[in-house]
């Protein structure tokens, strides 16, 4: 009898947090929170693209 196996949930990919209008200290920090937020935002777009394509039926 073929075992009882439980497929993965694919949730919805979650956009990252924005930071807050005082966490930019301005002085050109190499790793600037506003950069770092950038980054994760392109992340998110991608993710949620892959994520769309797999859920055709899903609310946009």
């Amino acid at each position: 009898m073929p075992e009882f196996v439980a497929l993965p949930s694919d949730p919805r990919p979650l956009p990252p947090e924005e930071p807050g209008p005082n966490e930019c200290c301005g002085s050109g920090c190499p790793l600037c929170v506003l950069d770092l937020y950038s980054e994760e935002l392109q992340r998110y777009r991608a993710a949620l693209a892959a994520w769309r394509l797999r859920h055709p039926d899903a609310d946009h």
